[in-house]
């Protein structure tokens, strides 16, 4: 895994690194798996781990939807060939969600119409009684 979600101009140590590296491959998510993986003793609590490297763990999570983008949208789309497939709606459900995290959202077109002309009732204007 490519780790561009690394900041420049800080330091990590070699365990950091190989807990960002399990997290968002072998570990699949799983903390304390990517802990373990990364060679950190079971005794260590979670917070050690986690509080320094968040920016680096939300930018994993990021990729891997982004990854995943396209996978929802066939998968979104493939509804439309079998719709009573089984699992038919969690598909959509999923794929939905998936999509609407990496910015893909539906559009939501507003139509105002009316049978009769234009007509807007405005307030009265104020008098300006500094004149």
């Amino acid at each position: 895994m490519v780790m561009s979600y690394l900041k420049k101009d800080k330091d990590y140590t070699e365990k950091q690194l190989a807990f960002l590296d399990a997290l968002g491959s072998t570990a699949q998510g799983n903390i304390r798996m990517a802990m373990r993986e990364a060679g950190y003793a079971d005794s260590t609590h979670q917070k050690e781990v986690i509080n320094p490297l968040q920016d680096e763990m939300i930018a994993i999570a990021n990729t891997i939807l982004a990854t995943h983008s396209a996978q929802a949208a066939f998968g979104l789309v493939g509804v439309l060939d079998e719709p009573t497939a089984m699992g038919a709606k969690n598909a959509i459900t999923a794929a939905t969600q998936v999509l609407d995290r990496v910015g893909i959202v539906k559009r939501e077109k507003v139509e105002v119409s009316t049978d009769t002309g234009g007509l807007f009732i405005l307030p009265p204007k104020k008098d300006d009684e500094s004149n």
